[in-house]
């Protein structure tokens, strides 16, 4: 005989968990998890512990489990779901309920978490019942894995945790469905025929990779498609890291952030101009797109992607509903079968000018790093020297808001797959820590650096401890600047001026670091960042660096050309 549990335990263990973000609750199931030899990673609030959970499953490719208690703990679990749900992440949220004698009697701390998860989850699901156990764990992980990747949510009883079921009594299930994708469908042939007719016949085609090509472990095959077709590629946020960036003709990352200071600003022609765009599992949402501007209205566009929802829904397009990998695929082999000079002339035209866009970043790069006298640092800055420290085997994350733009325009992709995390399906703030570590729990091996600005940080300083506490050796660097700084130059760009709740009290974010036991230095100057990175680049611990930025540096909001944000008189 065992307890549900315990059967839980068991199940989870069948899919491949072995590990799970948690706080303690439901106790019943963390106690029979640690016994069972499954870590558990501590987390302070719950919304951290989502956060975490989500980068665990977009870089391990597994489904990720968090854990909370009712209540007030489970509403703080809503955003996280939400960001998981828009980015195609399957987190299982393992949700304590009310004893079932108690239900609808204004019990402690009872709610209705059908209705609370509703909306941004595939599944909720109740488990009241022991004896189908395997069964309803089996159906949560389907749904999690299975066509567009997402989260579910299982409601149990903490009398339900105690019974005790005997193995007889259950459905018995040996499948282990743990990896996702799990179901790859491939696009109708007659689809993938028009699409590479489309792209044969191009004078100036365009690849647009999104984040459904890290999900699908598709990047070696759009790599060898690039190569193939001498077709350009560009990334969404998400889908950078599809290709490598150091590729004679890899755009870089395209969308709101492409103005005329992006480091690969004399590219976007390539853009603007494109006579054909392949979209690869990408949303075409409003950034990814510049409000849905940056593309030509008179193209012809095609698009695959596993959900046939978005197939299409901004660009009418030539439909390929399927998986990213098996889609690619398919091109690759339509496209080998034809006669591509056409692609040879247009690609020499289209590594020309990516090349000159390189060449120009990489000299502003090279000077941004030697000028080690200025006064106050930019953000800039700070990724250049970064970039530098940084391998092709480590992972970055960023924060919302300004982070993420720093992360995605001033970094570099050095490999194919390399991974870039930040909250994009909602871009919810103060995300970038629990990203960070939830990546750095996926692949212990990998080095992790993570940007965060000061504003986002606030949110989470707790989360340090818990860095330091779960051994996470996460390198955060954050950029003070005492200001949300996203949103005053917003303002300042629609109104000339910003309310009073932008300016950030001074806070030294190294002592709280060092009173949590964390490593820390606070920089201001270039040969100071170098010196802390070197330092932090060389030990296995948890380390901040603080860097004090300039208030007044902004990315190249594409919209702030012709508004640049700036107060009046």
């Amino acid at each position: 005989m065992m307890n549900v549990a315990q059967l839980m335990v068991e199940s989870f263990q069948r899919h491949g968990v072995t590990d799970i973000f948690g706080q303690s609750l439901p106790t019943a199931f963390f106690l029979a998890a640690e016994k069972a030899g499954m870590r558990q990673i501590a987390y302070r609030t719950e919304n951290a512990g989502g956060a975490m959970a989500d980068a665990y499953a977009r870089v391990s490719q597994r489904i990720a489990l968090v854990g909370a208690q009712n209540g007030p703990a489970a509403t703080l679990l809503v955003a996280p779901l939400a960001e998981a749900m828009k980015a195609s992440s399957p987190v299982i949220a393992i949700v304590q309920e009310v004893p079932v004698a108690q239900r609808d009697r204004n019990a402690f701390q009872e709610f209705d978490h059908v209705g609370l998860f509703s909306a941004c989850t595939k599944w909720i699901k109740q488990l009241d019942d022991p004896t189908r156990i395997n069964e309803y764990i089996d159906l949560a992980v389907t749904i999690a894995t299975t066509g567009r990747p997402g989260p579910v949510v299982l409601l149990v009883p903490r009398d339900v945790l105690l019974m005790e079921v005997a193995q007889h009594d259950t459905t018995p299930r040996t499948a282990s469905l743990g990896r996702f994708p799990l179901d790859r469908t491939r696009p109708a042939h007659s689809g993938v025929v028009l699409a590479a007719n489309a792209l044969t016949q191009a004078k100036h085609p365009l690849i647009v990779a999104g984040g459904g090509v890290h999900l699908s472990g598709a990047s070696g095959a759009l790599t060898r498609l690039q190569e193939l077709s001498g077709i350009p590629v560009a990334t969404t946020n998400m889908g950078k890291g599809s290709v490598s960036e150091l590729h004679e003709l890899s755009i870089g990352v395209v969308g709101n952030a492409f103005g005329k200071q992006a480091p690969n600003y004399l590219a976007r022609s390539l853009v603007t101009e494109a006579d054909v765009v392949l979209f690869i599992g990408t949303r075409t949402n409003e950034n990814g797109t510049d409000a849905w501007t940056l593309f030509p209205s008179n193209a012809t566009y095609i698009h695959l992607d596993v959900d046939g929802i978005e197939v299409g829904r901004n660009y009418q397009s030539i439909r390929l509903v399927g998986d990213a990998l098996l889609g690619i695929e398919d091109l690759i082999d339509e496209l080998a079968a034809r006669d591509l000079t056409m692609r040879e002339q247009s690609r020499r035209a289209a590594v020309s000018q990516i090349r000159l866009a390189k060449e120009a970043a990489k000299e502003r790069s090279s000077r941004l790093r030697s000028d080690s006298a200025s006064a106050l640092l930019t953000p800039q800055h700070v990724m250049a020297v970064v970039d530098q420290h940084m391998s092709a085997g480590d992972i970055a994350v960023a924060d919302a808001s300004y982070s993420s733009i720093w992360m995605t325009n001033f970094l570099t992709a050095k490999s194919v797959g390399q991974r870039f995390i930040s909250p994009r399906g909602l871009a919810g703030l103060g995300w970038g820590l629990p990203m960070a570590m939830g990546a750095q729990t996926a692949q212990s091996d990998k080095r992790v650096v993570c940007v965060s600005g000061d504003g986002g940080f606030g949110h989470v300083w707790a989360e340090m401890e818990s860095a330091v506490r779960n051994n996470h050796p996460v390198i955060s660097i954050v950029l003070n600047n005492s200001i949300f700084g996203f949103q005053k130059h917003a303002e300042l760009s629609a109104f000339a001026m910003s309310t009073s709740a932008i300016e950030i009290s001074p806070v030294d974010h190294t002592a709280i670091a060092l009173a949590v036991g964390a490593q820390a230095r606070r920089v201001s100057t270039v040969a100071e960042l170098e010196l802390a990175l070197t330092q932090a680049f060389a030990m296995r611990e948890f380390f901040l660096i603080e860097v004090m930025t300039d208030p007044d540096a902004y990315p190249p909001i594409a919209a702030w050309d012709e508004h640049p944000p700036v107060a009046t008189a």
